[in-house]
């Protein structure tokens, strides 16, 4: 991946910082926050036959996490063409 200059490399790794960081808050939010924190409010919900908040911590966690990678992926490939580093 080459840059025509160094400003432009600056503006695509301080993009994509904020978004790592972005999608690192909201697994941190869903894993942490809904699967330990929120877990005894989410609980009186259910979803699939299982309280909320443990199908938080034992798979929606995991969903999410799935899901953010492919977030990732797109949005990663909209910014290499946005500073033309595309394949």
């Amino acid at each position: 991946m080459s840059f025509e200059d160094s400003d432009k490399a600056k503006g695509y790794w301080n993009e994509n910082l904020k978004l790592v960081i972005k999608l690192l808050v909201i697994w941190a939010f869903v894993s942490f926050g809904c699967g330990i924190l929120l877990v005894d409010i989410l609980n009186e919900f259910s979803f699939m036959g299982f309280k909320l908040g443990f199908w938080f911590a034992q798979q929606g966690s995991i969903y999410v996490f799935l899901i953010l990678i492919f977030v990732y992926v797109k949005k990663s490939n909209t910014l290499d063409k946005k500073y033309g580093v595309d394949e």
